[in-house]
Order: structure tokens, then sequence, then C-alpha cells
């Protein structure tokens, strides 16, 4: 029987969004796997516009939810409307959206506040026991979603991993074509684009990070 999994996206692209590359490749590897799958993202206004060609930030307001519907073809709902009963598991790609958008840990380190509504969402996965995969920047949200303890990964990057320390998460350090498993919380992590190269090497990971999603959702 497939599985139903929750993709939460954070924007449109990686300076102010979702990770287009690691959200397809999370979507794709979720098809392949016969899982059925539906998008979420909070209906709030994003942090700011960055014009992704010359880097700089842009003198406009974009929406978190409608930015996402360009990744999701238009296939997505709001995450007020994700109800943990329908799905058997939630994954979280990464992007500077996590940090900006899901929360305001770019801004905050490790004093940061997760959107209350993807918060809500997040925490109803742990309280059912059912499998999260979160990539890339995502971990960033670990502690605030588990609690002290949890175990997860951002790869190596020294200053990200002490953020996440000082928040109660206990850090490994991962390889980009491999995952970290926190078997009691049911969490999977993975770098991906914390640490790759290529597209090529953030899928290693992240579809390792999708299969092992699924296994759990299975068990």
């Amino acid at each position: 029987m497939s599985k139903k999994v929750a993709v939460i996206l954070s924007g449109c692209g990686v300076y102010d969004g979702a990770e287009i590359h690691e959200s397809v490749i999370t979507l794709l590897r979720l098809d392949q796997r016969g899982a059925e799958v539906q998008c979420f993202a909070p209906n709030v206004p994003q942090l700011h516009v960055v014009d992704h060609y010359s880097g700089d930030e842009m003198n406009e307001t974009r929406n978190v939810l409608v930015e996402s519907a360009r990744i999701a073809r238009g296939q997505i709902k709001d995450v007020k409307q994700l109800h943990v009963a329908d799905f058997d598991a939630l994954i979280l790609p990464g992007g500077f959206g996590v940090a900006k958008n899901l929360s305001d840990f770019a801004t905050s380190g490790a004093n940061c506040t997760v959107q209350p509504d993807v918060l809500a969402a997040c925490k109803a996965f742990v309280d059912a026991g059912k499998p999260v995969g979160l990539i890339c920047i995502a971990p960033a949200l670990a502690a605030k979603i588990f609690g002290a303890g949890v175990i997860c990964t951002i790869g190596n990057d020294a200053d990200t991993a002490s953020a996440l320390t000082q928040m109660g998460a206990e850090h490994h350090e991962c390889d980009v074509s491999d995952i970290v498993e926190d078997e009691a919380r049911k969490l999977v992590t993975t770098p991906a684009y914390m640490l790759a190269q290529s597209i090529a090497e953030a899928a290693s990971g992240i579809n390792k990070l999708v299969d092992r999603v699924l296994e759990l959702a299975h068990h």
C-alpha cells in the first residue's frame, strides 16, 4: 500500500525560499517510490525577496504559499490544512526559506522561533510517532520540533552546528551522500546543499533520506 507523505515548502529559490533542486529531487524520489504526496506552505509574507541573478535584495513582497506553488505546479495547500491523520510521514526540503520564512533562524540563530502553523504541523507528526525528514538547513528546526537531545546533521559547518547544539540538538557530522537517523524519534536528516557541489551529490543523500523515511513509515 502506498504511503502518503506531506512536504512543507518555504517559497521558491535557494536565497529566499525552498531550494528548488532539493525540493524537486524529494518530490521525484517520492514519486519513484510510489508515495502519494501533498505539498504545503505557510500563507505568510516572505522575509524578503532576493534577485537570484544578481544576489541583491529586491524592493517587493512575495507570499510563501504563492511562491511555493511554483514548485508544486499549483498543487499545494496552506499548512494550516495539514492534518497528521491523513499522512504517514513529513519531509522538509532546505533552502534559506526554512531559516527566513519557516523560522527566523537566519536572523536570530539559536534564539529562533518557528512559524506557529509550521511548528504545530511538525509537532503533530512527532506526537503521532510518524517519521520526519529534514534536509539541508531544515535540521536547524529539529530542537524546536523534537526537543532537547534530538540527533541530527547539517553536514560539518561548525558555526551552524554550534547554533544547533546551543538549541539543544546533538549534532553528528555527515557526508553529503549519507543520512543521520535519530532512531528513537524517527527523524532522518541529510546535508544536501549544505555540502553538495552538484545536483547529483545533493540527490545522493536526499534519495537515501526519502527511502529511509518511507521504510520507517512502513514499520
